[in-house]
């Protein structure tokens, strides 16, 4: 194969067993399960161009933004990462028209099993895509709900008794134990009920509904784990290379170190 140049994104990703990878350049798409095993190497030739009006930038924020589209998007505004504090029904929406298409819509709240339980949320158009990305072993939705702000008052609440967070170095070294979800939703949504009762009355009956799913089990490519978690960053150097040892989540896992791709939207690199 030839050198190819373009610029990253994060990895599309099919679940499958096991969940089937690719390196997305620019155009480019590579098959990534193909190549483990094989070296790899990524040169990060200077150059970043934001994700969202395509201008360079010295520096990308918001995982691959400029600044001012940092500042001016609803994309990269707070309450993306906490949904809670939505400031929709207030009129202050940066872009009204981008939160009627993600955040006034039906939204997940799940389990998960990633570094050990955690609860998080996600548009019903993301799953099983969000699992994935969170490089999570197992998942179950345990509520569907009207809106992503409904969404994240329910995580706050289930945050007082699980992580909503992951732990990414844990979940690196895939020593994950089998939990069983369905016990879990049923022993902590007893836990919330007086609070699912308060949200009920105040947006209406339709806006919570519990679900009966069953789990969904996740596989990864990877022939080797790490012991040690050394990461690669192509701001302080930018030749990343070694032999491909798995993909998880949104990281690379090789021989040298592993690398979160998803960081790096927006850095033009060559695949060598």
């Amino acid at each position: 194969m030839s050198n190819l140049t373009g610029t990253l994104i994060k990895m599309p990703a099919r679940l499958d067993a096991p969940v089937a990878y690719e390196l997305a350049l620019g155009e480019h798409r590579i098959d990534l399960n193909a190549r483990l095993g094989q070296p790899l190497k990524l040169t990060f030739g200077g150059n970043i161009y934001c994700d969202a009006c395509g201008r360079k930038t010295k520096k990308s924020y918001s995982q691959g933004h400029c600044f001012p589209c940092m500042k001016k998007l609803a994309r990269c505004d707070m309450c993306v990462m906490k949904p809670e504090t939505c400031h929709y029904f207030e009129g202050t929406c940066r872009e009204p028209e981008w939160g009627d298409r993600n955040c006034m819509v039906q939204h997940i709240v799940y389990l998960a099993n990633t570094s050990g339980i955690k609860v998080g949320i996600t548009r019903h158009t993301q799953v099983p895509t969000r699992w994935i990305d969170q490089g999570a072993t197992q998942a179950l939705p345990i509520l569907s709900v009207a809106t992503r702000q409904l969404s994240g008052f329910v995580e706050v609440a289930l945050a007082d008794m699980v992580a909503d967070k992951t732990n990414w170095r844990a979940m690196l070294k895939g020593d994950e134990t089998p939990i069983d979800l369905k016990g879990e939703a049923e022993r902590l949504l007893p836990e919330i009920k007086e609070k699912l009762a308060e949200l009920t009355l105040k947006y209406g009956n339709e806006a919570i509904t519990v679900l009966d799913e069953p789990p969904v089990e996740l596989s990864y490519p990877v022939l080797e784990y790490p012991t040690k978690i050394v990461s690669h960053n192509f701001d302080k150097n930018p030749v990343v290379a070694g032999t491909l040892l798995g993909i998880k989540g949104q990281y690379l896992i090789l021989d040298t170190g592993v690398i979160n791709l998803r960081k790096f939207t927006g850095y033009e690199v060559t695949l060598d």
